[in-house]
């Protein structure tokens, strides 16, 4: 490391007993000196008698080397950068064998050691197995490679392809951390660094917050780039954490400090291992009170890591819990009796999430608010978003029915208020088409809202297609958990948790309405009702309205926003027969948007999102390929009914004047995701596969797991 090598390979046999290799690519040892380098007392590192007083090298050869030419077969092969090629030299007793031999080398040194201790029985009977030998030798490259986050370090048994412990020069600290104490340690660390120049030091380091901890302490102290050991300063700083560890557990710790060497007594020990300096007790202190500071900042959250519901192979249900506390099992009689970390709650009358997060002023709505007779009333207040001022302008699009046309709606009024329903208009004529036939069909009925008693067949190859799919790639014991969990509460509207038997899940409610609203458009394909819009909404200003938004990756050389919204209009005003015909989605001839498709009963597609969806519509889309022209648009459409939470309002932001106006005249997205969308994923959706693997089901806690934690508490 004095050398300035940025590489260092250890190569070491049987525990070092009968080889240590070292090799570094430093600037090397000139030839001159080699006579000299294992006898006692000599040095290149001192230039002065006053550098003595300010010692910040690691040692010197006259040192180390000589006192091991005497105990071992030592070996020095070595190249400056200006010399024309390497010399090699051997040792005894601290005096040089043979002249120098001119040989073959890369620039910097070699160091070989053998028959360690070949001439001193003792000492080598003194010595523990091998492997032992071997794991101190990894413990103290492994630390300097931490240490010296700008250097190569390796370690490996003479004949072994891999080595045990191996650094990259262009790591950093973190990194190093990382490969040599694994990823537990180094995703739970805290970088801490203090000075002061009162004291004379300064200090950095990493530290492990409040979610890690061990049996052993783990303690990497440096001061001055010296490995050593400070019992009073491992007692300061483990008397700090015992206030966030649990009982007899330890942190990791990596601490440098760079104190002015000439407070510094590196001689207190014969080997180094400890270090004296002055203003001890102060430096300590500082040092606690930094640790603590950043501790306390860190312990404001916790971190927990999650894993996907099903890892690996598929498990069946029926090994989740011997036997499932259900209701069923229970009026059985059955004799096995069910333990209490095996029972579950599965009553809906019993309380949920919202019961403990409800605001001060801000009572919950249980359900859907009652709708007003007054029925253009004017949009309500919760349906302007803050995020989307641009937006807000949609709204005045769309806007209450009057009370005429409410009079006619099927099925009741849909909660927000903003839309009304129209069953599909009836057929002036028979298609003649082969591939759609009109029939009464009992089989589907109850999918959606949107399916009628009159059903239109549709035998398309691609729809077909599409739909056998979807059947391919659902999983069955989601779709059983989906099928029977109890809703627990909103955490967002991104979030939701859920119950199933004795494990509690995390679902993505955006990702699964997303899936659920596209099955429903392939699976009821050509058969939805219509949400009319009480004003026709401009294609030309939804378009415009989507170019101003930064998401739609508009740059002026994509040419003028009013061109491209022209284009638009004009494009989809082409496909308005076929999009009326399979998707309800009604456009009028002067170019505006006058209907969506009603995929199930009391949702309204967070309208925010619309003008996104026109431009995605008509650019999105592969229009030339008729399986991946349905596939696509019913994927978009199916994203802009999911709820996302950039269009929802965050209720806590409102004032009691808005809530008492939101709540008046729809419904709150909570309820609609318990009501409406969870009771959905219960009976019409097919989850795929890849929820079990991305993120967007995850369980977060087991029962079982719990009365663990809790017993050990």
């Amino acid at each position: 490391l004095d050398a300035k090598s940025t590489s260092i390979q250890v190569v070491v046999k049987e525990g070092g007993l009968k080889l240590i290799q070292v090799q570094d690519n430093g600037c090397g040892i000139r030839k001159e000196d080699l006579d000299i380098v294992c006898e006692r007392f000599t040095t290149s590192k001192l230039q002065k008698f006053e550098d003595l007083a300010s010692i910040s090298t690691y040692g010197f050869r006259g040192e180390a080397l000589a006192s091991i030419s005497h105990v071992a077969h030592v070996t020095v092969t070595t190249k400056t950068a200006d010399a024309k090629c390497a010399y090699r030299a051997t040792y005894s007793d601290g005096k040089i064998k043979a002249p120098p031999k001119p040989c073959a080398g890369n620039q910097g040194t070699q160091i070989t050691v053998e028959d360690l201790f070949y001439n001193v029985n003792t000492r080598r009977k003194a010595l523990k197995n091998p492997n032992e030998e071997y794991a101190k030798i990894l413990e103290v490259v492994s630390r300097y490679a931490i240490h010296n986050s700008g250097i190569s370090f390796s370690v490996k048994k003479q004949g072994d392809t891999v080595s045990d412990v191996r650094t990259l020069s262009n790591a950093s600290t973190v990194d190093n951390i990382r490969s040599i104490f694994g990823n537990a340690v180094s995703r739970e660390l805290i970088e801490v660094g203090c000075e002061d120049a009162n004291l004379a030091f300064k200090m950095k380091g990493y530290i492990t917050n409040a979610n890690y901890s061990v049996k052993k302490c783990i303690f990497l102290l440096f001061i001055n780039h010296r490995l050593v050991e400070s019992a009073a300063l491992r007692k300061a700083i483990e008397t700090v954490y015992a206030a966030y560890l649990p009982k007899s557990t330890h942190p990791f710790l990596y601490l440098s400090l760079e104190i002015t060497p000439q407070n510094v007594d590196v001689n207190v020990h014969p080997t180094k291992h400890e270090v004296h300096f002055l203003h001890e007790d102060s430096i300590l202190e500082r040092v606690q009170q930094h640790v603590e500071s950043k501790l306390l900042g860190s312990n404001s959250s916790r971190m927990y890591f999650t894993q996907t519901l099903l890892p690996g192979a598929d498990c069946s249900s029926n090994e989740v819990v011997k036997a499932s506390a259900n209701s069923s099992a229970v009026t059985k009689g059955t004799s096995d009796k069910v333990y209490a970390h095996q029972m579950v709650r599965t009553d809906s009358r019993e309380q949920k999430l919202d019961a403990f997060l409800q605001p001060v002023n801000n009572p919950l709505s249980t359900g859907p608010a009652e709708v007003t007779t007054e029925v253009n009333a004017g949009p309500p207040e919760g349906a302007v978003r803050h995020q989307d001022a641009e937006m807000a302008d949609v709204n005045d699009l769309v806007e209450m029915a009057d009370a005429q046309e409410a009079t006619v709606m099927p099925q009741g009024l849909s909660e927000s208020g903003h839309l009304s329903s129209d069953t599909v208009p009836s057929r002036k004529r028979p298609r003649e088409d082969v591939d759609i036939e009109m029939e009464k069909d009992d089989t589907r009925k109850d999918m959606t809202a949107a399916c009628t008693p009159r059903r239109r067949i549709i035998n398309l190859t691609s729809v077909l297609t599409l739909q056998e799919e979807i059947s391919n790639l659902a999983h069955a014991n989601l779709q059983e958990m989906l099928r029977d969990h109890s809703f627990v509460g909103c955490v967002s509207p991104q979030w939701a948790l859920a119950q199933y038997q004795t494990k509690l899940y995390l679902l993505s409610t955006t990702k699964l309405s997303e899936e659920l609203f596209y099955q429903i458009l392939i699976y009821d394909f050509a058969n939805f009702g219509v949400l009319r819009l009480s004003e026709p909404a401009p294609l030309y200003e939804l378009s415009m309205l989507a170019l101003e938004d930064p998401e739609s990756g508009w740059t002026e050389e994509d040419g003028p926003k009013e061109g491209l919204a022209e284009y638009i209009v004009e494009f989809l005003k082409k496909k308005t027969e076929m999009l009326k015909d399979y998707f309800s989605l009604e456009i009028d001839e002067e170019g505006n948007l006058i209907g969506l498709p009603l995929l199930i009963d009391n949702y309204v597609p967070p309208l925010e999102g619309l003008p996104m969806f026109i431009l995605r519509l008509a650019t999105e889309v592969n229009w030339d390929e008729e399986k991946e022209c349905f596939e696509s648009l019913s994927r978009e459409l199916a994203m802009f009914y999911s709820i996302r939470k950039q269009y929802i309002i965050d209720e806590a932001n409102l004032t009691n004047s808005q809530n008492e106006d939101s709540d008046s005249g729809s419904t709150t997205w909570k309820w609609t995701v318990e009501h409406v969308l969870y009771k959905a994923f219960r009976t019409h959706l097919l989850p795929p596969k890849h929820f079990t693997e991305d993120g967007n089901i995850l369980q977060i806690a087991n029962l079982p797991d719990l009365y663990k934690v809790f017993e050990r508490c």
